[in-house]
């Protein structure tokens, strides 16, 4: 099996780089980060710090939007174009080709991400080079800290739209829902913080959205886990039990959905 998967891996790695997504996606994430230094530029105050807060947000909509793009290509176009029989048809079992197109997407984001990652650091690093800040930002290990948690966090919306991708008989199906799933997952920590701390003593509104939060934080994980970019931004060191906690989430979840992906891709028949 782990013959084959790498196979798919590295198939799915070439289909990737050779589609136009990423050529447009990348022109977006460069504009973005060059939106975040005149942002940094052109404040009076922090601006490095401005400038890598605002480049991280960008970070992760860039790489989140750029792997919803490869699910399209390497699960969605395949299977609507009937190209996935041709895959199928090989001495190979279809987990081999879910987890191997599933691991390609990951190791895209990886590269991708620490290419957006550099571009990131030049811009903080030209932001207002000579203004020392009184607290300035760490640029060392917090820094790759903060993309690692990126990454994880793109792996799980990957997983999820390449799961819904095997059930889905419509082509956008799988990019809607994996954009609504990677907003609602980021939104839930904070909306989970607001009630818990009394929604500003709007008790009305803590009885009634209360129950429904409780019930979706068993079904979507709370992504906002996985944003360290504090440690970077202001020196605020999590805590490794948060840390540890959170990675297990997101890999359980990860690991979750891949398996579920694969049981729809054993069951769904193609014609």
């Amino acid at each position: 099996m782990h013959f084959r998967a790498l196979e798919f891996t590295w198939s799915g790695m070439l289909s990737g780089l050779r589609g136009r997504s990423i050529q447009v996606t990348f022109v977006l994430g460069l504009v973005l980060i060059a939106f975040a230094y005149l942002a940094g530029s052109f404040s009076p105050r922090q601006p490095q710090t401005i400038a890598l807060d605002i480049g991280f947000s960008v970070v992760r909509f860039t790489m989140v939007l750029l792997a919803l793009f490869w699910v399209q290509e390497l699960f969605t176009r395949e299977i609507d174009r009937k190209i996935i029989l041709h895959s199928l048809a090989l001495p190979t079992s279809r987990s081999e080709f879910f987890v191997g197109r599933y691991l390609s997407i990951v190791v895209l984001v990886g590269i991708s991400i620490a290419i957006l990652g550099f571009c990131l650091l030049l811009a903080v690093l030209l932001a207002s080079p000579r203004y020392e800040q009184e607290f300035p930002v760490d640029l060392g290990l917090p820094f790759l800290v903060a993309l690692a948690g990126i990454v994880l966090d793109v792996a799980v919306v990957s997983a999820v739209a390449s799961a819904i991708a095997m059930i889905s008989t419509v082509p956008v199906l799988p990019l809607a829902l994996g954009a609504a799933f990677a907003i609602s997952g980021k939104a839930l920590g904070a909306s989970v913080d607001y009630l818990s701390s009394g929604a500003d003593g709007d008790t009305a509104l803590v009885g009634k959205l209360g129950p429904w939060v409780d019930t979706v934080r068993w079904l979507i994980p709370d992504l906002s886990r996985l944003d360290w970019r504090q440690w970077s931004l202001y020196g605020a060191t999590p805590s490794a039990e948060h840390m540890t906690w959170a990675v297990i989430m997101a890999l359980s979840y990860a690991a979750i959905a891949v398996g579920l992906g694969v049981r729809a891709l054993q069951q769904r028949e193609f014609s």
